[in-house]
């Protein structure tokens, strides 16, 4: 075999020169049909609402109610998440990293993509195959012998290496690997954008349970002052101090209210589904902790990348433009299809009786030969295809345009929200404030006399109903500014595992 090896080698050898000089010449006066994509310029906008972005409102001595800057032109850090200062959420979005499933599958998608465009590069080179062939043949008398020996029983041993090559001088390898490439990029930003979501959805969960947890225990609470008032006022009915109009008013609200509290929990129990789910476990293997608003910091700094940044930040910009790119490629292969095809080949080797004898004198041969294809007929297919490569490049640019108009929008939509969600909290952290005053001073009242024991619940009734909405208006800036660090992009740029040496070129 070591023989049959080297002696397959030479002949290669001897068949380079011309083979190769000849592909030079075809390859050096080639050329890449169809459009060469340029990539989009930024969007000529410098911000992203019709007013610039200022600092928000602060509600002194509640949690969450620190005042948020905006600092334009900051970075977005890759690991934003740290900026709550919990530990709990910090291991929370460590472990969905870790044990995603879709995560997972879409860095395999990439994996496959990635792969995909290099065995494509293939195409670029010969194709050199080595063969051996042993057949043993039975000729029948009534026939010349073909041996020269006039053998009727024989073997023949055939070793040959074949060489073939497609000279790229349309650009059809070229532009298929160009669209295989824009694709990888397309998996790769798909997979980003899978990371970038999974992130902002474990950190939103959290923040959801803590709050959903806070708003139980007030309701419960309620319904506790509330089943007091309506105790009280079947006691002053039985007295005939009260109607039975008023008693069944009162156990109206009571029912009411408790109607609330099965909502809250079953939205907790999917909150912790959810975010069992988000890690890679079962909801019945899963064990989360309590979150408590409490544990978590608001950032009172957060970046604001400019606008021409944006689109380079933004995953599903990245992909659109990805999908752009292989679209324009596609355009080119559909053209390279309507013109000649040309393969040159080339065989040498060796054919005798005995493998003593391969290649000996006047046992080898070799073959030279070159293949033009070109399509003549084809009933309107190539052109009709080409079109329709055309048309989706078209509808890949618009797409394009509407992601970024999209991503432009969740960055304007946050802004406004973190503005206004201050405001409410202000708004609601007053209200619970005054209605704690009134409580306190019913207990004031009810110890001197001046008013009675269903006075007092009223007064705790509406200072629960106040904490709960004060809850809900906390837990929405934790929630926004969540989704102000995603609509930017998540900082994965400054991640070592996504960020990319060479990039998109």
């Amino acid at each position: 075999m070591q023989r049959y090896a080297r002696l397959t080698q030479a002949l290669a050898m001897r068949m380079r020169a011309p083979v190769l000089s000849g592909v030079c010449m075809v390859v050096l006066a080639g050329c890449a049909v169809g459009p060469n994509f340029e990539k989009p310029s930024p969007p000529n906008v410098d911000r992203y609402t019709a007013q610039p972005a200022t600092p928000t409102v602060a509600t002194s001595g509640v949690d969450g109610g620190v005042a948020q800057r905006f600092d334009s032109g900051n970075d977005v850090a890759g690991d934003w998440w740290a900026l709550f200062h919990s530990k709990q959420l910090n291991t929370l979005i460590e472990a969905a990293l870790a044990n995603n499933p879709d995560l997972k599958a879409a860095q395999a998608a990439l994996t496959a993509a990635h792969e995909n465009a290099l065995a494509q590069r293939g195409a670029y080179w010969p194709q050199v195959n080595a063969e051996l062939n042993a057949t043993r043949y039975k000729q029948p008398g009534s026939l010349a012998p073909v041996p020269s020996n006039n053998a009727l029983l024989y073997n023949l041993f055939t070793p040959q290496v074949s060489v073939s090559y497609v000279p790229d001088v349309f650009g059809l390898n070229r532009r298929t690997v160009e669209s295989l490439q824009a694709q990888a990029q397309a998996a790769r930003f798909q997979m980003i954008a899978a990371w970038n979501t999974l992130t902002s959805n474990v950190a939103v969960a959290a923040i959801t349970d803590a709050s959903l947890k806070a708003q139980i225990d007030a309701t419960k609470k309620l319904i506790g002052i509330e089943s007091q008032a309506v105790d009280l006022m079947r006691y002053r009915y039985s007295k005939g101090d009260a109607s039975q109009i008023d008693v069944s008013a009162q156990e109206a609200q009571l029912a009411q209210t408790k109607a609330t509290l099965p909502p809250l929990m079953q939205q907790r129990d999917q909150q912790q589904h959810l975010l069992a789910m988000l890690t890679g476990k079962f909801p019945a293997q899963s064990q989360i902790s309590d979150f408590d608003l409490a544990d978590l910091q608001l950032p009172s700094d957060l970046p604001l990348s400019l606008p021409s940044k944006l689109v380079q930040q933004r995953p599903d910009v990245r992909q659109a433009q990805a999908n752009w790119h292989a679209a324009s490629a596609n355009v080119g292969i559909a053209v390279a299809q309507r013109f000649p095809q040309i393969t040159l080949s080339a065989d040498a080797g060796s054919t005798a009786l005995a493998m003593s004898q391969v290649f000996k004198a006047g046992t080898g041969f070799w073959t030279l030969g070159a293949d033009v294809l070109a399509p003549i007929f084809e009933g309107g297919k190539l052109k009709h295809q080409q079109r329709a490569a055309e048309a989706a490049a078209r509808q890949a640019a618009e797409q394009y345009r509407s992601t970024v108009l999209t991503a432009f929008q969740n960055v304007a939509d946050t802004l406004t929200a973190l503005q206004h969600d201050a405001e409410t909290l202000q708004a609601e952290a007053k209200a619970e404030s005054d209605t704690r005053t009134t409580l306190d001073l019913s207990q004031r009242q009810l110890r001197d006399g001046y008013i009675d024991q269903l006075a007092l619940l009223n007064a705790e009734q509406a200072y629960q109903q106040a904490r709960i909405a004060r809850l809900q208006a906390q837990a929405a800036r934790y929630v926004d500014t969540a989704a102000l660090f995603q609509a930017l992009g998540g900082g994965w740029w400054n991640r070592k595992e996504l960020a990319e040496t060479n990039d998109e070129k």
